[in-house]
């Protein structure tokens, strides 16, 4: 008991009584809180909650403050309940601020800023427990999925106030799933959110993220893995020779067989024809000597797994021993003669073009027999001067192409 000095049991009993008094007059005079204030409280199961009832104006006037049964937690800075997990904070003419420790779902409710005036005033601090979720849950309907099916997987968060949320991450993509919400006896929630998806080889390995959202809680979530099975990729690469086959040369075709679960087993055959006798099959190289062109045709490579069978295809063609040199050189006498035809044609072109211009065009000018007509100062001048008398004066005409 927190009460000391004379007559203690009577001051108690006082104190008591006056809770009920106020609250039958409160009833009785309903006012707004002009001068009182507090504020609401969100605190996590555990943790300390604070209660804080301010005063304007004061005139020196009374404070207490009352828990949801309307029992008197602080008169002033006197503690009558025996609940020790209330403290005094701060006490002045303006404030009195109580903590409470170790807060549960019992103490959650409407608690009571009294103030001691005519008529009195009241305020209400409503505490709010939250309780987190419990680790989240992640189940998976299968523990490996095939490539194009789908799958289903669940998260669930239990036990938690009030319900929380749950949403879904695969890799840096968010996903939609389906949520359920159940209210237990305790009034507690769990939440069970269901995914479904379909699956593709490049999902094998990707992180499925469960992520749960409340209140009292951060960065809560939940992980796994996919595991995606599919039937193998198979590529042929001619390890050698590197130009083209000819006679006479060795060839080397690799099988490269990727799957999950890795290909049991890989298969050299010839489409439409048995291997050649000097082909040797060496793990998933396929290896062929002194090469003729009986051996051409499409060579075609199996890898299979528990998910399925896939073969690519290398079609040979044996070129003779001079197939290297002649190839390259029949381009280019292709190419040397349709220069040279085209260099013709254009010449062609533009000659005719000539023709047909310079036989537009006449040319006319005079013989040598009027020469010295030139430089006479007169007609008269001129007839007597040029060469030839007056019948070489006459002017000739003559046609050129």
């Amino acid at each position: 008991m927190a009460i000391t000095g004379n007559g203690s049991l009577a001051t108690l009993l006082f104190l008591f009584m006056i809770p009920a008094a106020l609250h039958k007059g409160a009833a009785q005079y309903p006012v707004q809180s002009q001068n009182l204030v507090t504020d609401n409280v969100e605190v996590v199961e555990g943790d300390v909650a604070v209660i804080s009832c301010r005063v304007k104006n004061n005139d020196d006037s009374v404070i207490q403050l009352l828990n949801p049964n309307r029992q008197t937690i602080y008169f002033r800075d006197v503690r009558p309940l025996k609940d020790a997990r209330f403290q005094l904070v701060n006490f002045s003419d303006n404030e009195l601020r109580v903590s409470l420790s170790n807060v549960s779902l019992s103490d959650e409710g409407r608690y009571v800023c009294q103030l001691y005036t005519d008529p009195p005033q009241e305020a209400y601090a409503d505490i709010t427990v939250l309780i987190p979720p419990g680790n989240p849950i992640i189940e998976s309907r299968e523990g490996q999925v095939i490539e194009g099916n789908e799958t289903e997987m669940t998260c669930t968060a239990m036990g938690s106030k009030p319900a929380a949320t749950i949403r879904w991450m695969k890799g840096d993509k968010e996903l939609q799933g389906i949520s359920k919400v159940e209210e237990t006896y305790d009034h507690m929630f769990t939440v069970t959110s269901q995914l479904r998806f379909i699956v593709t080889k490049e999902d094998d390995g990707v992180p499925v993220v469960c992520i749960v959202d409340h209140p009292a809680v951060k960065d809560f979530q939940a992980l796994t893995y996919l595991v995606v099975h599919y039937k193998p990729e198979v590529k042929i690469i001619v390890e050698f020779p590197d130009g083209l086959p000819r006679e006479g040369q060795n060839m080397e075709l690799s099988c490269q067989a990727k799957g999950k679960p890795h290909p049991q087993q890989i298969n050299w055959v010839k489409v439409d024809d048995d291997l050649p006798s000097h082909a040797l099959i060496t793990g998933t190289d396929l290896y062929i000597e002194n090469l003729n062109k009986t051996y051409n045709g499409t060579y075609r490579c199996f890898a299979a797994n528990s998910v399925g069978e896939s073969y690519d295809d290398y079609t040979l063609y044996v070129y003779d021993s001079r197939a290297g040199e002649g190839a390259p050189r029949a381009v280019d006498h292709a190419v040397i003669g349709g220069v040279v035809a085209v260099v013709v044609f254009a010449m062609l072109c533009l000659l005719i073009i000539l023709g047909r211009y310079f036989a537009r065009h006449k040319g006319t000018y005079f013989t040598h027999e009027a020469k010295g007509a030139d430089d006479a100062a007169d007609a008269d001048t001129a007839i007597i001067n040029a060469e030839g008398g007056h019948n070489n004066s006459d002017e000739k005409k003559e046609y050129y192409i």
